[in-house]
């Protein structure tokens, strides 16, 4: 690693799945995309099955994302090779009748499917399965699939910061941070559940009128939160918030590093609410929180550094820098 702090390049990762878009997103396509680096295309093939390749055709590499989808089959922009289930090379308009197709015209198809609502990539061979989000299969709860953003920092600084509370009175003090101590008690860390490590704690937020579609309180200044928050490697975290009223309010936050400094912003909400409130007002407030963060993390510059004498940590401090020992592990292969 070095000092240059580079982890995008390192083919470790590739064995991981990233959220890249939305479901719909992806209707029929093409859809190009970047991760790690690299330029993807993913279209649906003529069963409505997504398929995934390098962004680049094989004959003389322009870029596939820019073609079209005619019944399910990716056309090329440039000469018209049709690409179709699978990836396969299914026609080369120029060919003469019966010639046969060459074998390395078809695409090598990389890892994709579809969960949460969300496109998932995996560039390798996948080590874990996507983390596991239990709500999705309660019909207790709704799910909600905000646009995906595209943030100017790092992914590695975007986990740093939603394993972390203590910047919510000064980052977020005009969202949910106007009420909450600035003292933050010990933090025990645990194995959440399968998937997820972190911890779980109380607080105060503030709960602005922005805040009651979320909250589902309505004129009270502040409330009261159980939360959890932890992580799966390599950039997957969990918020998980209940409240005194029995509502629980479910966070996925996702950060796909497009490259060392540039990263997609995911995130996916479940709620057991009675599904009375519209979508855009209950994600309204995450919205606005996640602008407050957005507007931070794009002033700091680079990738945070992974040794942990690189950065001055405290005890609250705990979760990111247990991520980060496990993600600098993972980019050693120990």
């Amino acid at each position: 690693m070095g000092t240059t702090h580079v982890f995008s390049e390192n083919p470790v990762l590739g064995d991981a799945w990233y959220a890249v878009a939305r479901s719909g997103d992806v209707a029929p396509g093409p859809l190009g995309v970047r991760v790690l680096g690299r330029s993807y295309v993913v279209w649906r093939d003529p069963d409505g099955v997504l398929v995934a390749s390098a962004d680049r055709c094989p004959h003389r590499e322009a870029p596939l994302s820019a073609g079209t989808v005619i019944d399910g089959c990716l056309q090329c922009c440039y000469h018209g090779w049709r690409f179709g289930t699978g990836g396969r090379c299914v026609l080369v308009p120029s060919a003469q009748p019966g010639v046969p197709i060459p074998p390395r015209a078809h695409l090598d198809p990389v890892g994709v499917q579809e969960r949460y609502g969300l496109v998932w990539l995996c560039p390798g061979v996948p080590r874990e399965d996507i983390p596991k989000i239990v709500q999705e299969d309660d019909p207790a709860f709704r799910r909600i699939n905000p646009d995906v953003q595209i943030w100017q920092t790092s992914a590695t600084r975007m986990v740093d910061n939603f394993l972390d509370i203590t910047h919510f009175p000064f980052v977020h003090a005009g969202t949910i941070g106007g009420e909450t101590d600035e003292v933050v008690p010990r933090l025990e860390l645990e194995q959440l559940d399968d998937s997820f490590f972190g911890y779980a704690y109380e607080v105060t937020v503030s709960n602005p009128e922005i805040a009651a579609a979320t909250s589902g309180v309505q004129g009270a200044g502040a409330v009261a939160r159980r939360m959890s928050s932890g992580f799966a490697l390599p950039f997957a975290c969990r918020s998980t918030i209940a409240y005194e009223t029995g509502l629980e309010h479910i966070l996925l936050l996702l950060s796909t590093p497009i490259d060392d400094v540039t990263s997609y912003f995911i995130f996916v909400v479940w709620r057991n609410d009675d599904f009375s409130v519209p979508s855009d007002q209950v994600i309204r407030f995450d919205l606005a929180i996640g602008a407050e963060d957005k507007a931070m993390l794009e002033r700091l510059d680079g990738v945070l550094p992974l040794e942990l004498a690189g950065t001055v940590s405290v005890q609250s401090d705990k979760p990111s820098v247990e991520w980060r020992r496990r993600f600098a592990a993972l980019l050693a292969g120990d």
